[in-house]
Order: structure tokens, then C-alpha cells, then sequence
């Protein structure tokens, strides 16, 4: 029972002190993070090239593929939000008529938008705003280009390092590791698999809706739903609302965006609700509060990147408690799958990985 006691704590002093590290390390641990969640994504790609060419010659081609889709499907978000801006751009006098005649009716109703907007916002605040959004951006390339060489530099020495783990004097330690680190990555594949078919239905549905219902930048609100829906709720939240609120400008009726409104809740509610839990199945088996409160957590930490990475480290932390029989019972308490069985990492079909 002591015995017991102690690994309880020591998980518990274990993980408060990898949060602590996370926050107040943040531009070092984060893209550390980012580019294991990558190298679990394309090592089996770089595998399968390893055994039919030289690993140098597999690096490469595994690395121009990896950054090709980022760059396609951040070229196509560019796209998406350049439409936007330019739709605003030419449609600004119905903007601002749409945002005063809202604020009229507001006002009538005794909330006073305008002047709260009117004592908050002034020329210096918007300077500073696009002051921010520079170094923002400033700080995303190079914390792109830091994971970019974390990346490479990890795929190099993946498989040095699953060697040096099964060369561990404690075999049962390093079988247990090996194990986790092989359902991790699966998970984290099945993970952005599960998302990405999500985030294609969305992108197609929230296109199809718009153009029926006539909202001139249908393309543009498919392929930013599609984006967004990486982002669990948060984006799911925006990518209902955005278009709602351009609903209300390009018609000028409240009626017409309630619509919208309901009809993105009603494809969002199908989605989320009968599409992923089909492909996802039990692998990822986490209870809602968890993956509630991962997002949170790791959105505090680290902002939008927290928000993505968020629902991965959770899959990664409970995966690891699975294997090891003092904090198994960890993985039980918080996975989504009421009738797990508390042994199941015991009788693991992965058995002991050597060399």
C-alpha cells in the first residue's frame, strides 16, 4: 500500500513538473514537442524507404514530401483568408452599415456596443495590434523552422534511439517503452487520420451549405472550416460563427444568420458526432472531460499551438501510464471506454523489441 502511495505521487510530482517546464520553457520544449508529433506522423514512410535506399537518399524524400503538404495546405488557408479580406475590403460600407444599424437595435435594448467599442479602441491600439500580429508572425516562422530542423535531425537518429532503448540493462523497462513509443505513434497516425477525413467532410459540407444558401465566399469558408476543425471545439467553434456573422452582413437579416448558424451546428453535430467516432473506434478512447480540460490546459500554456498539440499529449501521457503497472490505473480512470479492463497493457500483441 506505501509502495503504491509513492508511485501515485511520484506520477503526480512527475506531471506537474513536465507542465511547469512546458510553460515556463516554452520556446525550447515547444517545438521539441511539435517535431516528436511530426516524426511519429512520417517514420513508417521513412522506414519503408530506408529498406529499398540509402538513408540519406530516404530523409530527403520523406522531408521534401513533409514539407510539401505543409505548404499545400498552408497555401491553401493563404488563399482562404486573402478571399476574406478581400471580400471585406469590397464590401466595407456593408459592413460598417450592418455593424451600425446592430448597434442601433442594441441600443435600443439598453447595450451600448458603440460606446464601450468608441472608449476602448483608438489609433495607437490598432498600431500596436499590428505591431503584435508582425511578431507573431516573426516568431512563427522561426518556430517553424526550428521544428523543421528538430524534425530532420530526430529522423535521423529514430532508429539509433529505439536501439539504445532495448539495450537498457532492465528489459522490462525498455520492452514497456518500446511499446508505448509504438502505440503512441499509431495513435497519434489514427489521430490526424480521424481529423483529417473530419476536417475534408466538414470543408465539403460547410462549402455545399454556403453555396445553396448563396454566400459569396462558399469556397473560401470550406476550405477555413477545413483548417479550423483541427482545432477541437475552438475551431469548430469559429468555423460556426465566422460564417453566421458574414451571413448577417452579405444578407443584412438576423434571420438568415440564425440559419446559417443552426445549419453549421447541424452539420458540425453529424460530423462530430456520427463520422469520427466511426474511423476513430476505441483506439482513442479518452473521456470528454479529459479531452476538455487537455485543451484548456495546453491553450493556457501555449496558446493556438496548445490548442492543437493539446488532445496529442493527452493520447501520449495516457499511453505511457497504460504500460506501467503503477499508473496504469491512470489510464483506466480517464480513458472514454467505460468496460476497459485494467490489465490490457499486460497482454500487449507487441512482445518484447529488441535491436
Amino acid at each position: 500500500m506505501e509502495k503504491n502511495s509513492i508511485n501515485v505521487a511520484a506520477v503526480l510530482v512527475i506531471t506537474l513538473l513536465v507542465i511547469t517546464a512546458a510553460n515556463l520553457a516554452q520556446s525550447v520544449i515547444e517545438p521539441v514537442f511539435f517535431a516528436i508529433f511530426i516524426i511519429a506522423l512520417i517514420w513508417p514512410l521513412q522506414k519503408a524507404l530506408q529498406s529499398r535506399a540509402p538513408k540519406a537518399l530516404a530523409l530527403l524524400v520523406t522531408v521534401l514530401l513533409t514539407l510539401g503538404i505543409i505548404i499545400a495546405l498552408s497555401s491553401m488557408v493563404a488563399w482562404g483568408g486573402r478571399e476574406v479580406a478581400d471580400w471585406l475590403r469590397g464590401n466595407i460600407t456593408d459592413v460598417q452599415a450592418t455593424f451600425v444599424s446592430s448597434t442601433k437595435w442594441l441600443e435600443e435594448h439598453d447595450i451600448f456596443v458603440l460606446a464601450l467599442v468608441t472608449e476602448h479602441f483608438n489609433t495607437a491600439r490598432l498600431v500596436n495590434f499590428f505591431q503584435v500580429v508582425i511578431v507573431r508572425v516573426n516568431l512563427l516562422v522561426a518556430f517553424a523552422v526550428l521544428v523543421f530542423v528538430y524534425v530532420i535531425m530526430g529522423l535521423a537518429e529514430t532508429k539509433g534511439f529505439q536501439t539504445k532503448i532495448a539495450s537498457l540493462n532492465d528489459e522490462d523497462t525498455s520492452r514497456r517503452l518500446l511499446q508505448a513509443s509504438e502505440q503512441i505513434a499509431k495513435k497519434f497516425r489514427k489521430y490526424m487520420a480521424v481529423r483529417t477525413v473530419a476536417s475534408i467532410a466538414t470543408g465539403f459540407a460547410v462549402w455545399g451549405f454556403a453555396h445553396v444558401v448563396g454566400l459569396e465566399l462558399a469556397p473560401a469558408l470550406g476550405v477555413l472550416s477545413f483548417a479550423l476543425n483541427y482545432l477541437p471545439y475552438i475551431g469548430a467553434l469559429a468555423a460556426i460563427v465566422f460564417p453566421a456573422l458574414f451571413a448577417f452582413v452579405q444578407f443584412d437579416s438576423g434571420e438568415m444568420a440564425i440559419f446559417v448558424l443552426i445549419g453549421l451546428v447541424v452539420i458540425r453535430f453529424v460530423i462530430g458526432s456520427l463520422i469520427e467516432p466511426i474511423f476513430s473506434g476505441s483506439a482513442l478512447a479518452i473521456s470528454p472531460p479529459v479531452v476538455v480540460f487537455a485543451i484548456v490546459l495546453w491553450t493556457f500554456l501555449w496558446g493556438v499551438p496548445g490548442t492543437f498539440i493539446g488532445v496529442p499529449l493527452a493520447i501520449a501521457f495516457l499511453t505511457l501510464c497504460e504500460q506501467f503497472p503503477s499508473s496504469r490505473w491512470i489510464a483506466t480512470m480517464l480513458s472514454g471506454d467505460s468496460t476497459r479492463p485494467a490489465s490490457k497493457a499486460e497482454g500487449s500483441e507487441l512482445g518484447p523489441t529488441r535491436g
